[in-house]
């Protein structure tokens, strides 16, 4: 089992900055990928990016490339998502998911965390 909790959101204002965190415990040594999702309100739930669990690659959706960066800390059950210049549209629910072993979905979630960008 691999549990994931994220913190870190909250208001800020078009242009700035936020920082989400992603703890995950349990079963950890299993997960290959860890990725962040966002959903708005009426919209699907939408990809943002991801992160090998060695932290060695990375890849992101096009409408946050350039403006966001997942990260990893050196104890190897922390990622980031560190989100700059940010925008009105940028203002979801952002979760945390992870896949593991030879599963080709992200089975594991965390409870998620509102980002909102004001004007």
């Amino acid at each position: 089992q691999v549990q994931l909790v994220e913190s870190g959101g909250g208001l800020v204002q078009a242009g700035g900055s936020l920082k989400l965190s992603c703890a995950a415990s349990g079963r950890t040594f299993s997960i290959n990928y860890m990725a962040w999702f966002r959903q708005a309100p009426g919209k699907e739930r939408e990809f943002v990016g991801r992160i090998s669990w060695s932290g060695l690659g990375t890849n992101y959706a096009g409408s946050v490339q350039g403006r966001f960066t997942i990260s990893r800390d050196n104890a190897m059950n922390t990622v980031y998502l560190q989100m700059n210049s940010l925008k009105t549209e940028d203002t979801a629910v952002y979760y945390c998911a992870a896949r593991a072993g030879r599963d080709n979905e992200y089975k594991y979630w965390g409870q998620g965390t509102q980002v909102t960008v004001s004007s």
